[in-house]
This record gives C-alpha cells, structure tokens and sequence, in this order.
C-alpha cells in the first residue's frame, strides 16, 4: 500500500488520513517484541489504521503499547476508539494528560471552542480511556519493548506542557509529535525540506519550545518522526527551521496585534494568519515553490491555529506583565 511506508529499524508509517487528506497525520507502528503504535490520530482516522495493521498483517489484539505524544485531539483523540480493538494495550500519556483521556470533557470543550460546527466531522466521538489501561511516564523514563530495544520519554513542552517525545536509540530517532513543528513531505518533490513551528493555543510558549529543541539537538539525532508528517533525515535543517520562523511567528503576531488594538480575539487571529501566510508564501516563492491548491489549505489551516495560538500567548504575557 502506497499509504504505508517502511522507514527501516522496524518502523512503519501509516498515513490516516486526518483531515480526509493524504501526509497531514501519521501512526507509527515500532514491530518489536512489544508491538507499539505511537499516535492514533482523530477517530475519523480509526478505519484507516486498522486498514494499515491489516496491511501490515498485525492484529489489533497483538498490539502491547499505544503512545500518544500529547493529548490535542488530532493526535490523540481516536486513542479511546481504538482501545476497544486492542484488549492487551495499555496507553502512554504524559502525567499532565492522563486524567483528559480518562475523562476528556475539557478535551471537548477546548475542539469546539477552535473548530466550532466542524467538530463532530472532525473529531467524533471521543471516547474515554478506563483509568487502568492509562499509563503516565515521567521525564527520562524508559519503556523496554524488546531484548535489545529500550524507549526514553522526555517531557518537552513548548507545544503543550502535557507533551512527551521518545527517543528511540536503536534508529538514534525521535519521536517529537508537534514539539519542534510541522513537516510538509508534499514539496519534496519540489525538492525542499519545509517545516513550519505549531503554536496552536492554549499553551504554547517559545522559550519552553526552543529548551526541548536544544535538548533534543543534544541528542545528536540522526533522524526525526513528525507527527505531522514523516520521518526527516535532516535534523540540522529542521533545528535550523525552527530557529528562523518562530521568532518571525513573534515578531508579525506582536505587529498585527499592534495594528488590530480594538478588535476582537478572532479579528486578531485572522489578521495574523492572513500575514503569516503571505510571508510564507514569499519564502515558497523566493524558492520556486508552487504550491498546489491541496497543500495551500494544508499550510492555512495550519497557520489559522498557529494564530489562535500566538494572540492567546500574547494576550496572557501582556496581563501578566
């Protein structure tokens, strides 16, 4: 199947299909003695990951551990439905998100407030997780899967304080969720590696996202699993990404805000976007980048969150200032 890929070291990538769209969100699947997926997607995504298992001959029932890098519900938010599929599975949470996959009201609540009447096709149902099969890991913490295969959990906020990546020493990769942002695999063909910083609300913060990009880079990786979307061999580059454009991210967000005093929360938020999106699309262009009408929606939707995300940090810092 062309919608799964073999990255090697025992690793699998199934694209589901967030979104209806190919390459916006993947479930890695690590084939050890301990079968663990990490990342589940919406439950929409669901039908497309038993698809892939199928493909992949695994069973459900086979699979031991289910991680999810955060609990935002594009990564997370099928975990509760695929859980019935997989009676041997325990799911790994970070400590922070534990009690919203047991009881995820607020999950809810936080989706609708951003997606508004797309919700229920994006995101239903969102099913809770029994306390029982919810396993919480602390920062450092290792998980063995396999005789010679050994997982590390690092807390690495910046995205969301409830966010775990996991390195993984036997392909010296990790996987960083929405940590250190977003890969767009779709210009490859274009030949350029694009990754843009995810700083949807309501917890982002930029010193909190380059502290774990800094931790991670000490790592000395060799390779990058996005959840949003692929693996990259290029960990400079995506370090170096993130080092140009969430300061720009700042800086455009701190002068539309400037330019938008009296206007609403969702005013500012579009007008942001709006500018964001128009830099990027210089950057594309300087680079001889057309983007196609499908990756273009791609990118604003994207940018629109990143938005919500900036007015609400900046809001919150000039309160407390």
């Amino acid at each position: 199947m062309k919608d799964i890929q073999d990255l090697g070291y025992g690793i699998s990538l199934i694209d589901v299909f967030d979104l209806k769209k190919e390459q916006r969100t993947g479930t890695y699947v690590i084939r050890e003695d301990d079968i663990t997926i990490v990342e589940t997607s919406a439950s929409p995504s669901i039908p497309y990951l038993l698809k892939g298992l199928e493909s992949l001959s695994i069973h459900p029932s086979e699979i031991k551990n289910i991680i999810v890098t955060h609990i935002h519900l594009d990564h997370a938010g099928g975990t509760g439905l695929f859980l019935k599929d997989c009676p041997n599975a325990k799911v790994i949470v970070h400590p922070k998100g534990k009690r919203h996959l047991a009881n995820p009201s607020r999950l809810i609540e936080g989706a609708r407030a951003v997606y508004g009447n797309q919700f229920d096709e994006l995101f239903d149902p969102i099913v809770p997780i029994p306390e029982e099969r919810l396993v919480a890991m602390e920062d450092e913490q290792t998980l063995q899967i396999g005789k010679d295969r050994t997982l590390q959990f690092l807390h690495t906020p910046g995205h969301a304080n409830h966010h775990l990546s996991i390195y993984d020493a036997a392909s010296n990769g990790i996987f960083t969720g929405d940590t250190i942002g977003v890969y767009y695999p779709q210009l490859l063909s274009q030949e350029l590696e694009f990754y843009l910083p995810s700083t949807s609300p309501n917890q982002f913060n930029p010193d909190a996202m380059l502290a774990s990009a800094e931790r991670m880079e000490k790592l000395e990786l060799e390779r990058i699993y996005f959840g949003h979307y692929g693996k990259s061999e290029n960990p400079h580059h995506v370090f170096t990404q993130l080092r140009k454009w969430l300061p720009l991210f700042l800086e455009t967000a701190k002068l539309s805000i400037k330019l938008h005093t009296d206007s609403s929360f969702e005013q500012k938020a579009t007008a942001i976007s709006t500018d964001l999106f128009n830099k990027v699309q210089a950057y594309l262009k300087s680079k001889q980048i057309n983007l196609t009408p499908d990756v273009q929606e791609i990118i604003q939707l994207d940018l629109s969150v990143c938005a919500m995300g900036l007015v609400d940090y900046l809001s919150k810092k000039q309160v407390n200032a």
